[in-house]
C-alpha cells in the first residue's frame, strides 16, 4: 500500500507522538535530564493535540486497512493527549525526588499514548491488537517502576505481575475470538460480521463476539473481570494508576463502542443479555466494595468498576434507540469521566510525592482548613463523581439515563440509580473528612503545592467540571456533529 502526502497530513498527530518518544531516547542517550525529557513529551503531546484540533472538522477517511482518521477519533486523540499532558505534569514534581530513572517514565508514557491514540483510530481487530499490545506493554513498566513510598515500593512489582498474566489471559480471549470470526468471515474488519453470507452460523459469531468482549471487559474491569483492579491501583505509582484509570479506560471503551456499532453485536439477544448482566453486576460490585475501602485508590477503583458500568447501559441502548442519543451519552460521559478521575487523582499527586504517597482517607482529614484551595477542587470532583448537579457528572449521568428511557432499560435505570444512591455515601464520606478538622494541625509539604504547573491543571479541570456541568450546549453540539462518523 502507497501512503500519499494527505495520508501521511492525516497521520501527523501519530507522527508528532513518535517523534517525541524518538528525542526523549535521543536526550536520555546523550545526556540525562528530567526537565528536558519531560518538556519533550509534553510539547510533543500538545503538540499532537493541538494539530488534531486543526484537523477535526475536514477529515473522515481510511488511511489504511487498520486505520481510520475520522473526526470521532481525531477528537479522543484531542482527550487523549491533553489527559497524558496533565498526567505526565502531575507526574513532574511526584517524582522529581527520585535519585535517577525519571527520565524513562516519560518514555513509557509516550508509548503508551500511541497505543492509546491508534486504538481510538482503528475500525480492525489487527489495529486493536497493535494498539493494545503497544498501550499494555507500556504500562506494564508504569505500574512497576520504582518509586520510594511505602505502598508502591512494596507492592507495584507485585502489581505489574498480576496486570501482566491477567492482562496476557485476557488478550488471549481477545485473539480466540478474532480467530473464530476470522474463520468464518475471512476479514478481521469489524464490519466483515455484518455479511450474513459469509457468517456460518450464529453460535459461533455468539461466542466470538463474548470472547472478544470478555477481553474488552478485562481491560475495563468490569465485573466479574474487576478482581485485578484495586490491587494494581493500589500498588501502582499515582501518575502509573492516573493513566491506568483515565487514558486507558477511554481509550479502551472507544474501541467498545466502534465494535458494537459496527458488527451490529447487540443484534443477538444472547449478547444483549450477558452484556446487561456484566452491568447490573459490575454498578453493584463497584459500589458495594467501595463501601468497605479506607485507601484513595482502592476507592477510586471500584467507582470506576461502577462508571464503566453506567457507561454500558448506553452501549446496550445504541442498539435499540434510533439516532445516535446514546454514543452522544457514551461520548459525553467519557469526556466527564475522564475530567473528574484526573481531578481527583490530580489532587491526591500533588499533595504526594514518590517517597510518601498520602493514600489513607485519614490522611485527607482537616484537608480543607490545612489547604483549602485543593479541598475545594477534591469535593468538586467527588460530587461529581456521585452526580450531583451543577456538575460535569450529572449531565453525564442524565444523557445515560435518557438514553436507557428511549430504549426502555427500565431494569438497568433502576440500578442505575440504585448504585448511584450507594455511592453517594462514599463519595461524601470523603468529603466529611476533609471538613473534620484534624487533631493536629501539621502542614502539607510537597513539591505540588508550590507548583503553578500543576495548580494550573487542576484550576483547568475545575472550570471544564463546572462549565461542562452547567452549560453543555456548546460541546454537546461538536459530539452530536463527530457521533455520525462512528
Amino acid at each position: 500500500m502507497n501512503l500519499t502526502f494527505n495520508d501521511l497530513f492525516l497521520l501527523l498527530p501519530l507522527i508528532i507522538l513518535t517523534s517525541s518518544v524518538v528525542l526523549v531516547m535521543i536526550s536520555v542517550g546523550v545526556r540525562r535530564n528530567y526537565i528536558v525529557a519531560a518538556g519533550i513529551t509534553g510539547c510533543g503531546l500538545l503538540l499532537a493535540a493541538i494539530i488534531s484540533v486543526i484537523m477535526l472538522p475536514y477529515t473522515n477517511q481510511q488511511v489504511s486497512p487498520l486505520l481510520i482518521i475520522d473526526q470521532y477519533s481525531l477528537f479522543f486523540t484531542v482527550v487523549i493527549c491533553f489527559a497524558a499532558m496533565f498526567i505526565a505534569i502531575f507526574s513532574f514534581n511526584y517524582l522529581a525526588d527520585l535519585d535517577d530513572q525519571k527520565e524513562e517514565y516519560y518514555l513509557l508514557l509516550g508509548i503508551a499514548t500511541i497505543g492509546s491514540v491508534v486504538m481510538v483510530s482503528t475500525n480492525h481487530f489487527a489495529g486493536v491488537v497493535l494498539g493494545l499490545e503497544t498501550l499494555s506493554m507500556s504500562l506494564y513498566g508504569m505500574i512497576a517502576y520504582p518509586v520510594r513510598s511505602k505502598e508502591s515500593t512494596n507492592h507495584s512489582l507485585e502489581a505489574s505481575i498480576k496486570y501482566l498474566v491477567l492482562s496476557a489471559a485476557a488478550s488471549a480471549l481477545m485473539l480466540f475470538g478474532m480467530a473464530l470470526i476470522y474463520t468464518q468471515t475471512g476479514s478481521l474488519a469489524f464490519s466483515s460480521l455484518t455479511n450474513t453470507e459469509s457468517v456460518i452460523s450464529d453460535n459461533y459469531t455468539i461466542a466470538a463476539l463474548l470472547l472478544f468482549s470478555a477481553g474488552i471487559f478485562f481491560k475495563l474491569s468490569l465485573a466479574p473481570f474487576h478482581i485485578w483492579t484495586p490491587d494494581v491501583y493500589e500498588g501502582s505509582p499515582l501518575p502509573s494508576a492516573t493513566y491506568l484509570a483515565t487514558v486507558g479506560k477511554v481509550a479502551m471503551f472507544v474501541v467498545l463502542l466502534r465494535f458494537v456499532e459496527i458488527s451490529h453485536a447487540l443484534s443477538f439477544e444472547s449478547v444483549v443479555t450477558v452484556f446487561s448482566l456484566i452491568a447490573i453486576v459490575s454498578i453493584m460490585i463497584g459500589n458495594l466494595l467501595a463501601l468497605m475501602q479506607d485507601n484513595l485508590k482502592r476507592i477510586l477503583a471500584y467507582s470506576s468498576i461502577a462508571h464503566m458500568g453506567y457507561l454500558l447501559i448506553a452501549v446496550i441502548a445504541s442498539f435499540f434507540a434510533n439516532g445516535t442519543v446514546s454514543i452522544e451519552a457514551v461520548t459525553f460521559y467519557l469526556l466527564a469521566y475522564i475530567t473528574m478521575t484526573l481531578g481527583a487523582f490530580g489532587v491526591v499527586s500533588i499533595v504526594s510525592t514518590s517517597r510518601n504517597e498520602l493514600g489513607g482517607i485519614s490522611d485527607y482529614q482537616g484537608l480543607f482548613w490545612r489547604a483549602p484551595w485543593l479541598a475545594a477542587v477534591f469535593t468538586a470532583m467527588l460530587l461529581s463523581l456521585a452526580g450531583i448537579p451543577l456538575t460535569v457528572g450529572f449531565i453525564g449521568k442524565f444523557y445515560v439515563f435518557l438514553a436507557g428511557v428511549e430504549s426502555n432499560l427500565w431494569i438497568l435505570l433502576s440500578v442505575l440509580i440504585v448504585g448511584s444512591g450507594i455511592g453517594l455515601y462514599y463519595y461524601l464520606r470523603i468529603v466529611y473528612r476533609m471538613l473534620t478538622p484534624a487533631s493536629k494541625e501539621e502542614a502539607l509539604v510537597s513539591p505540588g503545592m508550590e507548583d503553578l504547573s500543576s495548580q494550573g491543571v487542576l484550576a483547568i479541570l475545575f472550570v471544564l467540571l463546572i462549565v461542562l456541568g452547567v452549560y453543555p450546549a456548546p460541546i454537546m453540539a461538536i459530539i452530536e456533529t463527530i457521533s455520525v462518523y462512528i
